[in-house]
C-alpha cells in the first residue's frame, strides 16, 4: 500500500506541472456528431499520440480477439442472468459513487446513492434486483475523475492506457485513487479473497462491452481515423459526465473500466 501511495504522490505532482498546458482542452465543445472533422478535435491535447497510437492498436487487438467475443458470449446468457449480474456490479460501486457526489457537493444525490446501496444490498439480495429504482433511487454515476473536475482541475495530456484505455492524466489519478480507496476491494483483500478483485473488474468490462457491441464495430469499421474517433468521443462523453448532462454520447469502453465498477 505504501508503493500505492508513493505512486499516486508522484502522479498527482506529475498532472499539477502539466495542468497549466490543460486549458485548452478545458474548452472543448460536444455538439458535433463528426469525430474527424469537428474543430473539437484541435482541441485535444495529444503530446504522446505515437505511443498511445501504438498501445492503441495494442488494446485493438485484445479487444477483437477477448473482450468482444467474451461480451457475445455473455450476450447468450439469459437476459434475468445478464440483468442480475449487471446490477450487482453497479451495487457495488454505489460507496464510492456516493463519497464523490459528496465530495462534489451533492449532498442530495450522495444520500441517495446511500440509501439505494442499502435498500438494493438488503432487499434486493445483494443488489442483483433492482428495487430501489421502484422508490425512485436512481443510479447516478460519479468518479475521482469527474470531482477532481468539478474543483478546478484540468484534463492534462490525452492518455491511451494498456488495457485500460483512453483516459488522461486527471482521470488516471482519480483511477489511482479508486483502487486505493474502493472499501469493496478493500474488504476483499482483507478477507483473503483478493481473486474477487480482478474477476469483479472483468466482470463489469465485458458487462459494459455487451451493452455497445453494434456501436463499437460502426465506429471501428467507419471511422476514417479509430484513433481519433474514439479519442474525440471519450473527451465528449467525459465531458457530458462532468457537467451531468444527458447526451447521448457512444462510451468507447477500455478494455478494463477505470471506475473498476
Amino acid at each position: 500500500m505504501n508503493k500505492f501511495k508513493q505512486f499516486l504522490i508522484l502522479l498527482i505532482i506529475f498532472f499539477i506541472s502539466f495542468n497549466l498546458n490543460a486549458g485548452a482542452s478545458d474548452e472543448v465543445k460536444t455538439s458535433s456528431d463528426d469525430f474527424e472533422t469537428s474543430t473539437f478535435e484541435d482541441e485535444i491535447y495529444d503530446p504522446l499520440e505515437n505511443i498511445n497510437r501504438t498501445v492503441f492498436v495494442f488494446n485493438n487487438i485484445t479487444d477483437k480477439v477477448i473482450l468482444e467475443p467474451a461480451a457475445k458470449g455473455y450476450k447468450k446468457l439469459p437476459a434475468p442472468v445478464q440483468s442480475g449480474i449487471g446490477n450487482f456490479i453497479k451495487n457495488l460501486k454505489l460507496p464510492l459513487v456516493a463519497v464523490n457526489q459528496f465530495l462534489q457537493g451533492q449532498g442530495k444525490n450522495a444520500a441517495e446513492s446511500t440509501g439505494r446501496f442499502l435498500v438494493n444490498s438488503t432487499v434486493g439480495i445483494f443488489g442483483l434486483i433492482d428495487v430501489a429504482d421502484d422508490f425512485g433511487l436512481e443510479q447516478k454515476e460519479e468518479d475521482f475523475g469527474q470531482t477532481l473536475a468539478t474543483w478546478g482541475v484540468g484534463d492534462g495530456f490525452y492518455l491511451v492506457l494498456p488495457l485500460f484505455g483512453p483516459s488522461n492524466l486527471r482521470d488516471t489519478t482519480g483511477m489511482v485513487m479508486t483502487m486505493m480507496t474502493d472499501p469493496v476491494n478493500a474488504y476483499a483483500s482483507n478477507q483473503g479473497e483478493s481473486w474477487a478483485i480482478p474477476l469483479r473488474t472483468a466482470a463489469n468490462a465485458i458487462d459494459q462491452r455487451s451493452k455497445i457491441i453494434d456501436e463499437v464495430n460502426a465506429l471501428r469499421d467507419n471511422s476514417v481515423d479509430y484513433y481519433a474517433a474514439v479519442r474525440s468521443s471519450y473527451y465528449q462523453n467525459r465531458k457530458a459526465a462532468i457537467m451531468n448532462t444527458d447526451d447521448d454520447i457512444l462510451t468507447p469502453l477500455p478494455l478494463i473500466s477505470i471506475e473498476f465498477e
